[in-house]
């Protein structure tokens, strides 16, 4: 409780609170105290109101833990539509890869990951995850943006951006997590290991020594294609996943990213290993990799978090679209429309995003001691009305253009629905410039679409 004399940094009132704890508390209506970057306060809003140097007067809106994006590659923003309507591996190797060895560098990085992040920001997510090369150009974007990040960078056994000699991918990962973690705040380093078909056992080995060492995590694309898996059994006699055990990879630290083509055993193993899962519907439909067994995944005990991927293959960073997406096609995969319903669907996208990438102890629901990373909807909308269930309505109804308030850790960087942080307008005409460039390219794979 707060005494009468305490005085709040922020204080959010009026509004129905979904807090998304372990009851379920619903507070219509509530308010959320914030001090120091923590949330201090939820309670109903009855009586005199504390004092707070800050008001967002929410009456008609809906406040809730913000959304956690557990996989994206925030750079990608430059390919968004560049090489659609293809394949997985023919769309790597024949237009991605090129595009990245001859478009990607940190002034890239630098602006098309401000584009990623305010994308994010405006549609309701306050933490991303993104895995990519030219990593410390993307930490100084986010850093910019506000937002809260797990930046892991990419390792990868061929010559990358940032990486020319990829022997010494391991010593590139090394420097950016040491360097990264002296930055503390929003940041936390990680390690992305792009997949078993680019990455040796000895480079997997390597990769999870040095998490072990600096105590980060690893990321990796893990059974994203029947083909991997195909790959896999006929070079190493095994699944991807017990590949992988068997290089003693998988730990609770691992987040493995699609997991669309595994089997009862694997998801059994995973379970056991304490490894979580991004899953990544939108993109795995795009390209044709498939829906993923949610429904089993979750029974078998593990972790599930939502992740939008890359804006090349989703081709948006749209988290309330990716929830409807899971929802929808966690049903017509089971032909069952009970099949994760709503509130098991808005708490991958919050509580378990964040167990999945380790912060559940910091974000992800709307409890005192938890960081105030916060969004509001305006719940005032035809398309929001009536409303009977408000999990329900985020889910299936609302949609990105319903923000009108993020918050993260304490800090309003999202106000009637405009960026505060930096300058959008300046971000765009700076990608719009990049794009010029790759649209005026020779008629070459890195350019092709």
């Amino acid at each position: 409780m707060l005494d009468q004399d305490d005085r709040l940094d922020l204080m959010l009132a009026g509004g129905r609170v979904l807090t998304l704890d372990r009851e379920g508390t619903d507070l219509d209506p509530g308010r959320v105290g914030v001090r120091g970057g923590g949330i201090v306060l939820v309670e109903p809003d009855e009586g005199p109101r504390p004092k707070a140097d800050r008001l967002i007067e929410a009456k008609g809106q809906i406040i809730l833990p913000g959304l956690v994006n557990c996989h994206l590659h925030a750079p990608m923003t430059l390919f968004r539509g560049l090489a659609d309507d293809l394949p997985l591996d023919d769309w790597l190797s024949e237009h991605i890869f090129p595009a990245e060895a001859k478009w990607v560098d940190p002034d890239m990085v630098y602006w098309c990951t401000l584009l990623a992040a305010a994308e994010g920001l405006l549609s309701g997510t306050t933490c991303m995850a993104d895995s990519y090369f030219e990593e410390r150009a993307a930490v100084r974007a986010f850093q910019e943006s506000g937002l809260r990040v797990v930046c892991a960078q990419g390792v990868i056994d061929f010559p990358a951006p940032g990486v020319p000699d990829p022997a010494r991918n391991i010593e590139v990962a090394e420097r950016f997590c040491r360097e990264t973690a002296d930055r503390g705040g929003l940041i936390t380093p990680a390690i992305f290991c792009h997949s078993i078909d680019t990455c040796s056992a000895e480079t997997l080995r390597k990769a999870r020594g040095l998490a072990d060492r600096l105590g980060v995590g690893l990321m990796i694309h893990l059974a994203e294609t029947k083909g991997e898996v195909e790959r896999c059994r006929r070079e190493h006699g095994r699944s991807p996943v017990a590949y992988l055990d068997g290089l003693g990879f998988l730990q609770k630290n691992v987040v493995a990213v699609h997991a669309v083509w595994v089997d009862e055993d694997d998801a059994a193993l995973l379970a056991r290993r304490g490894v979580g899962v991004a899953h990544c519907l939108e993109s795995n439909l795009k390209l044709g990799s498939g829906l993923g067994p949610m429904t089993m995944l979750r029974a078998a005990g593990l972790t599930v978090g939502l992740g939008t991927d890359g804006p090349a293959s989703n081709n948006d960073l749209d988290m309330f679209g990716e929830m409807r997406s899971v929802a929808l096609g966690a049903k017509g995969a089971a032909r069952d429309p009970t099949a994760l319903p709503a509130g098991e669907v808005l708490r991958m996208a919050t509580r378990d995003g964040a167990r999945v990438l380790g912060l559940a102890d910091w974000i992800g629901t709307i409890e005192i001691g938890r960081q105030a990373d916060l969004i509001v909807l305006d719940a005032d909308a035809a398309h929001l009305t009536p409303m009977y269930d408000p999990v329900s309505h985020l889910v299936y109804a609302a949609d990105r253009s319903d923000v009108r308030h993020v918050i993260v850790d304490g800090r309003v960087v999202v106000e009637d629905r405009a960026i505060k942080t930096f300058d959008l307008a300046r971000v765009m005409a700076e990608v719009r410039r990049l794009a010029a460039r790759v649209k005026t390219a020779p008629d070459d794979h890195a350019a092709s679409g």
